[in-house]
């Protein structure tokens, strides 16, 4: 047989436990494979989860149905994932919780074993124990005896009456149509109807829902609650810790959908301290970065740079170290043209920008992440020790002068150069939109005073059930002109104290539902007709 005539070697087919939907709860593996891969196979639901640790580009085919419309068998989903190694690529199956749990998942890999694929099974954490941990809930009972039982609610020949005869603990998984069924049969198998039962829907996401019933009780309060997602179902004295242990729920800003009026980039740091308080962050650019309308200025201070002109280079904003970063690289320039030169950043997160171009900033503010803080630290100029007693101040083109005065005062030259204009943003989608003036969002952090009128400008005022925090006083009074009540101001200027005092809010509301006997729910789950009305 000529080279030619060779078959094109197969891909290798990964089997990976998606768990049980926090895409941070994949194991390391699973992030390995899936940032490797050239097609995810997964449904609808698994796929949400996935794609957050996916190259760009990965082809993405659905495993569940076909072309009529219908459901797959386990062989049917196991030919598009044996096609799709078949012409020599990276493939994962990515599947729900652990792959080994599921029957019709061991089906799917033994008919890929079957067509001589090469495959892995890469774990994953169990949606049955996964989903009670997050809700509080341990599933090992403290007393009594019978250990932990999984079922499947749909599984047609389970003898519910028996499974109620035995102690200990039940978790049950799947859709909640046989609910009242199983309940009334468990009940005559001998357990109690006063039985604790908790009903977990989207468990481990920021959309987490858990009812704590009876089994006497449980279907008529899922009726009540509107309950037709797919759940886990938890039985036995166990869930009375919940009380006790419920972590995942309780926390400050849980579930709270907080507009961010910032680009992806610039509130990476922003973003997932809400996260870390059990919030959802949505980030709106209100703001689009443009090279200045005249060049000229900002060409003279570069080279300035490199001939020497300058003992300080101060960057206030993460936009400003880009644009020096643009301009270096049209003059063919890298980072070692600061050598010899002073380096400033106004915050953490300008100083990991400079890091990331190859710069190692010689001072960052060691209080507060402003001009203010940054004055606090620069040295005035000193004569003798300061061979040049001017600084390169590329910045904004609506920049404050806080900054300029106060190096000015410190003895400075100072060379303030426009190195990008902010012009305000397109408007977010229409649905974005709807939200924000409808009372979708439970809040949202303005972070200066010009983020409060591009958000205006481009997407309405925000709902008066919408909680409003303000990064200082001066954001606060904008705010207030434009209508808004504010109800949370950040004890200092920083987007990180912005974030925790949204957080204590958030607590202290908890605390005050929960106290008047109240059901905690979030500033968007308001009653008809409630409406808060500004100062």
């Amino acid at each position: 047989m000529s080279p030619r005539a060779k078959k094109k070697p197969s891909g290798i087919v990964t089997f990976v436990g998606a768990g049980p939907g926090d895409p941070r709860l994949l194991t390391l593996r699973a992030i390995e494979v899936l940032a490797e891969a050239d097609v995810v196979v997964a449904d609808e639901a698994t796929l949400r989860q996935v794609l957050f640790h996916c190259k760009s580009g990965v082809e993405v085919l659905d495993p569940v149905t076909g072309d009529d419309g219908e459901l797959l068998s386990a062989v049917a989903r196991a030919k598009v994932v044996v096609a799709a190694a078949r012409s020599g690529r990276q493939v994962v199956r990515a599947v729900a919780g652990d792959p080994c749990v599921d029957q019709s998942v061991i089906d799917e890999v033994t008919a890929v074993a079957k067509a001589k694929i090469v495959f892995e099974v890469v774990p994953g954490v169990p949606v049955s124990t996964a989903v009670p941990t997050y809700a509080g809930i341990p599933l090992h009972p403290t007393k009594g005896s019978g250990g932990v039982r999984v079922l499947d609610m749909a599984e047609g020949t389970i003898d519910w009456a028996t499974v109620g005869s035995v102690e200990g603990t039940l978790v049950l998984r799947g859709a909640l149509d046989s609910i009242a069924e199983i309940a009334q049969e468990l009940v005559a198998g001998g357990r109690k109807p006063a039985t604790p039962v908790a009903v977990t829907i989207n468990g481990t996401t920021t959309e987490q829902r858990t009812l704590v019933s009876t089994l006497a009780q449980v279907a008529s309060d899922v009726r009540a609650a509107k309950i037709t997602l797919p759940a886990v179902v938890v039985v036995g004295e166990v869930v009375a810790q919940r009380d006790t242990l419920s972590w995942f729920e309780t926390k400050p800003l849980f579930g709270w959908k907080v507009l961010v009026p910032r680009t992806k980039e610039q509130a990476v740091t922003l973003s997932e301290q809400l996260r870390s308080y059990g919030a959802v962050p949505h980030e709106v650019p209100t703001i689009a970065v443009e090279p200045p309308r005249t060049p000229q200025q900002m060409e003279r201070a570069i080279k300035g740079l490199v001939t020497g002109r300058y003992e300080w280079i101060a960057f206030t904003s993460v936009n400003a170290v880009r644009a020096v970063r643009e301009r270096f690289e049209d003059y063919g320039l890298d980072a070692r043209a600061f050598a010899g030169i002073k380096v400033a950043a106004v915050g953490e997160a300008t100083a990991r920008a400079l890091v990331e171009f190859g710069v190692k900033p010689d001072l960052v503010p060691s209080g507060e992440q402003s001009a203010a803080g940054l004055l606090e630290d620069w040295p005035p100029y000193d004569p003798v020790f300061d061979p040049i007693d001017r600084v390169f101040l590329p910045r904004a083109d609506i920049a404050t002068e806080t900054l300029v005065a106060g190096l000015v005062e410190l003895g400075w030259e100072v060379d303030d150069v426009t190195a990008y204009r902010t012009v305000r943003a397109a408007p977010p989608p229409a649905d974005t939109r709807e939200a924000i003036k409808g009372g979708g969002f439970d809040a949202v952090l303005f972070t200066s005073s010009s983020t409060v009128r591009n958000l205006v400008g481009i997407a309405g005022k925000p709902h008066a059930v919408t909680v409003i925090a303000c990064i200082g006083s001066a954001t606060a009074k904008t705010a207030e002109e434009h209508g808004l009540r504010v109800d949370v101001l950040a004890p200092e200027p920083s987007v990180s104290a912005l974030a925790e005092a949204l957080a204590e809010f958030g607590t202290a509301r908890r605390a005050a539902m929960i106290e008047a006997g109240d059901p905690v729910t979030r500033p968007s789950e308001r009653r008809p007709g409630s409406r808060r009305k500004a100062k």
